[in-house]
């Protein structure tokens, strides 16, 4: 199948389809047991990330159990800073841990965006392997984290419940800061651009933390970054879809970050009320989302009730059904079956 007759390819292109193809972020990983059995192979999360084999088979597993219309590619947003020279582990329980960067000396340790893809490499091959052993009709997605995100990672060590790290560097050092974020968004634009060559189909920028920026910073550290990456990625691949992900952003947010960045789909989260969503996102660009994913864990009629009603609800428009975050790993993988019969039925 050619990629432009590929339902979330024409979703992408603004079509209103009959039945919105569907995926869900995170859906490979540990709520399916077989990703668990593949995971153990690896040793831990980082050498899974970046053996090519591995990384490709958990990709896949979710594809064959349950035909998603698309693959996003297995890895992490934080591999773009451990490619730039930051120390990155992983704590059982806790999450990741990078060494921070919070001064000019710190900021003058990093690498050369050129020599990032002698750590980016094994991604690159895992793309390309998945690009030819997908099923036809399924679109490949590759991802990177957005620079704001990502720097709040950098800046902190670790996730935090506010990025209170990242705004208070922005006050004390402003220099280093944006010095930081312009880096990572140059990287991000060099990363997503070998995806491309490698055969993604389709990219998506996660601004996972989006919504701790308010007024002018969201403007200019959400907005503006997400913007230059969509400006020159699309001067090389000028057909390259793109889905932006600003979660947590005020309603105005949304629309803000639609007009000025320009994607082609624009994923909501599930405190957006979906009705808003089909009345003004909609009409301006193609919304993803935006199922509660604690759905999937409780399940029962309110989870096909609920599926059935953001189905109905974005009907009018081009959709892309998916949650309004990633999968947790205490979902049941019945109730995926249950959500994806409820929306293509």
């Amino acid at each position: 199948m050619e990629t432009k007759d590929k339902l979330i390819i024409r979703a992408l292109n603004g079509e209103k389809l009959l039945k919105p193809p569907v995926w869900m972020m995170r859906q490979a990983g540990r709520y399916l047991p077989e990703y668990k059995a593949t995971r153990s192979l690896a040793g831990d999360f980082l050498s899974l990330c970046y053996n090519p084999e591995l990384a490709t088979e958990v990709t896949l597993q979710p594809i064959r159990k349950y035909s998603f219309d698309a693959a996003i590619l297995f890895a992490d947003i934080l591999l773009v800073p451990q490619a730039l020279g930051a120390k990155l582990w992983f704590v059982t329980g806790e999450g990741p841990r990078l060494s921070t960067i919070t001064s000019q000396n710190d900021f003058d340790l990093l690498d050369d965006i050129e020599n990032i893809d002698h750590v980016l490499s094994p991604i690159y091959k895992t793309v390309s392997k998945l690009s030819s052993e997908l099923p036809d009709s399924t679109t490949l997605i590759g991802f990177a984290g957005a620079p704001w995100t990502v720097a709040t990672y950098m800046i902190a060590g670790r996730g935090t419940p506010d990025q209170r790290p990242a705004l208070d560097l922005i006050k004390s050092n402003p220099k280093v800061f944006n010095l930081l974020i312009n880096k990572i968004t140059h990287a991000t634009i060099h990363y997503l651009s070998k995806q491309i060559d490698a055969g993604a189909e389709v990219i998506k920028i996660f601004d996972s933390w989006a919504g701790s920026l308010k007024g002018e910073l969201f403007d200019l550290y959400c907005i503006e970054p997400s913007k230059i990456i969509v400006e020159e990625i699309r001067k090389v691949y000028p057909d390259i879809k793109i889905i932006g992900f600003p979660r947590g952003a005020t309603n105005n947010g949304y629309i803000k970050y639609a007009n000025a960045t320009a994607v082609d789909c624009v994923a909501i989260d599930s405190s957006v009320d979906t009705q808003w969503a089909a009345n003004e996102l909609q009409k301006i660009t193609c919304v993803q989302g935006n199922l509660d994913q604690k759905l999937l864990v409780s399940g029962g009629q309110t989870l096909i009730d609920e599926t059935k009603r953001i189905v109905k609800t974005l009907s009018n428009g081009p959709h892309i059904f998916n949650l309004g975050h990633g999968i947790t790993p205490d979902a049941n993988p019945d109730n995926v079956t249950k959500m994806i019969k409820a929306v293509r039925e």
